[in-house]
């Protein structure tokens, strides 16, 4: 963190934390209301071949050609990661938002930092044992919402979604352990080409047609809002944030993200919210919680001066990646964003 992260005005840091909470967990609805009349993975080209351009282009004017200079290998990898995160993770949750509501999508998106911890026990990297007992926790909550789902729930969109999450973690998880460009706006750039580009030639074979007439001013209007609030301004304050203040304040986003979900899909979409949604997500937080805060504190107990420590939670989902040797790399979207 910024060693004048101290002297930054609590109410800026709140204020960026403020727009973290709500635009990040408002871009589940914004899905949901692009894809009424937007085929998903075209909706998802459009929207991160945008962002990408616009992040691109403000790149390149601030810090010029340089920012863009990487290998080849770590052109590829950022390459891999987009296509991980953004073509399969965030297209298929598009994908499954046509069949569930808004609410329960973000509920099982929230399960991703639980896969991480798998997957780094299968690299031998043991976490804590709270640390375990957090992702069982979180697990049976997603047991829950997947078996009881709530009324209307499709079985296909929860398996999806479940599925996407589970190649959302496997990008992150790749991405702290393998070559990426080293200026983190130039990699989010790359990733969003990427998993635009990915997500045109996807859904142009599975046969999704854009016809321009069909689409209402509600669906452009929510597109917009997910080009600009979620994929850019939402970024942007996540970055700042983590410069300026506390990871286990930042961190809290991984939570609140969902509840805000669940809220703004009953108000705007009337989305049934039922006694077993809530008991189910309520659960998968607990666990959620208890893995942040148990490896929150790893990292600051194992870290030494002149060690570095991968603090990052990923952008949108904000996933935690666990005791990494590296520099933090942060993502403009989660499955959601």
């Amino acid at each position: 963190m910024n060693p004048n992260a101290t002297d930054r005005s609590p109410l800026v840091v709140w204020g960026a934390l403020a727009i973290v909470y709500v635009v990040w967990g408002s871009t589940y609805l914004g899905i949901g209301i692009m894809v009424e009349t937007i085929p998903p993975m075209l909706g998802g080209s459009m929207r991160f071949l945008t962002a990408a351009v616009l992040l691109g282009g403000f790149v390149l004017a601030r810090s010029g050609r340089q920012a863009f200079r990487m290998t080849r290998q770590q052109f590829l990898g950022a390459c891999l990661v987009g296509v991980l995160l953004l073509t399969l993770g965030n297209g298929m949750l598009a994908v499954a938002e046509q069949y569930i509501s808004t609410g329960l999508a973000a509920l099982l998106v929230a399960s991703v930092p639980l896969w991480l911890v798998i997957f780094r026990f299968v690299v031998r990297d043991r976490p804590r044992t709270l640390t375990l007992a957090g992702v069982l926790v979180g697990l049976g909550g997603v047991a829950a919402l997947s078996l009881t789902g709530g009324e209307g729930a499709s079985t296909v969109g929860i398996v999806v979604v479940l599925v996407a999450s589970l190649l959302w973690a496997v990008g992150s998880f790749l991405s702290s352990r393998i070559a990426m460009p080293p200026n983190t706006f130039a990699t989010s750039a790359v990733e969003m080409l990427a998993g635009g580009v990915g997500l045109a030639v996807l859904g142009a074979g599975l046969g999704e047609r854009l016809d321009l007439s069909a689409i209402t001013g509600r669906s452009w209007l929510a597109l917009v809002y997910l080009i600009l609030m979620g994929s850019l301004v939402g970024f942007t304050a996540f970055s700042w944030l983590l410069g300026n203040a506390p990871i286990s304040l930042v961190s809290t986003y991984a939570y609140v993200n969902p509840a805000v979900a669940v809220l703004l899909g009953a108000l705007v979409l009337s989305e049934p919210v039922t006694l077993r949604i809530i008991a189910g997500g309520v659960i998968i937080l607990i666990g959620v919680a208890l893995v942040i805060s148990t490896e929150r504190n790893r990292s600051q107990v194992s870290q030494s001066p002149g060690e570095g420590v991968d603090r990052g939670v990923d952008v949108r989902l904000g996933v935690l990646r666990g005791h990494e040797p590296q520099a933090t790399r942060n993502h403009v979207d989660s499955p959601v964003e």
